[in-house]
């Protein structure tokens, strides 16, 4: 916003230059999409971010294309970190309809997540956090997510898994 480099915001924030990155887009993408202006605004009711939540994991499972578009604002942005980019995630896709073709049928072993006590999702294999599912929901539909799976950033999450594996 002011033309600072990522790489002297990141150590002010206590986190990693990708993180910086990242936050600095989600805060762009809420106030492009009018975030706090809307009545309800980001993340209004937690109980309702937990059930889109889970319902996109569901229809991500299920390759439920329709029930993807269903939840996904028709702008929705997906983001990697570079962690993720090496784990085979690419690095942002626009739209509902791109997000939605490359979740279809995906989130095998995502479960649902409090993270850092909002409604995510997160995919641990051999028992270790691999990777967070950072969901911004407005007015019921999914905006945004942020996949973060740099295992410094991981670590400094709060992470509760919720309910049973799938």
């Amino acid at each position: 916003m002011f033309g600072v480099p990522y790489r002297e915001i990141a150590p002010i924030l206590g986190r990693t230059q990708d993180a910086a990155k990242m936050l600095a887009s989600r805060a762009r993408g809420r106030i492009s999409s009018g975030g706090g202006t809307s009545p309800e605004g980001p993340d209004a009711d937690p109980a309702r971010k937990r059930h889109i939540v889970r319902a996109f994991l569901a229809a991500s499972r299920d390759g439920d294309f329709d029930a993807l578009l269903a939840v996904l604002h028709p702008d929705a942005v997906l983001r990697a970190d570079r962690t993720a980019m090496r784990m085979g995630a690419k690095a942002e896709i626009r739209g509902a309809e791109g997000i939605a073709r490359q979740l279809s049928g995906q989130a095998q072993a995502a479960r649902p997540a409090l993270v850092d006590g909002s409604a995510g999702a997160a995919w641990a294999a051999g028992g270790e956090l691999r990777a967070v599912f950072d969901f911004t929901v407005v007015d019921g539909v999914v905006t945004a997510i942020d996949i973060i799976a740099d295992p410094e950033h991981v670590e400094r999450l709060d992470i509760e898994f919720l309910g049973r594996r799938p």
